[in-house]
């Protein structure tokens, strides 16, 4: 894989993988303080990627890039999916391209939120 200034160098893993819906599942389990619905479900992890190896890279973004806790939340979606059995490392990177927008949400989170 070639890699563009910018871009990551690992390419985003399929849904298949065998870790993907475990940390799908424990990104379900960070909420974004100001909103009662997970980052997942808010749209705010834009891609996981998993190598051979079960590095894991994460690339999520914030409602706003002013969000009081943009320095933690990273933080807290590591601390979520280092401790699943089979991940070797996490790292987490808050990308602001493209912006997050009401578009983003599943339609569990506009349920959630009244939007349905």
């Amino acid at each position: 894989m070639t890699q563009n200034e910018g871009e990551p160098l690992v390419a985003p893993s399929s849904t298949d993988h065998p870790l993907y819906g475990d940390i799908v599942e424990a990104c379900r389990t960070v909420y974004d303080p100001e909103i009662p619905v997970n980052i997942f479900d808010l749209g705010l992890i834009y891609r996981i990627s998993i190598d051979d190896e079960s590095n894991v890279e994460i690339d999520m973004t914030l409602t706003a890039p002013g969000c009081p806790v943009a320095g933690e939340m990273p933080g807290w979606v590591a601390e979520a999916v280092e401790p699943l059995p089979g991940v070797k490392t996490v790292n987490v990177q808050l990308v602001w391209e493209p912006p997050w927008g009401m578009d983003k949400l599943s339609e569990e989170a506009r349920l959630e939120l009244g939007f349905i």
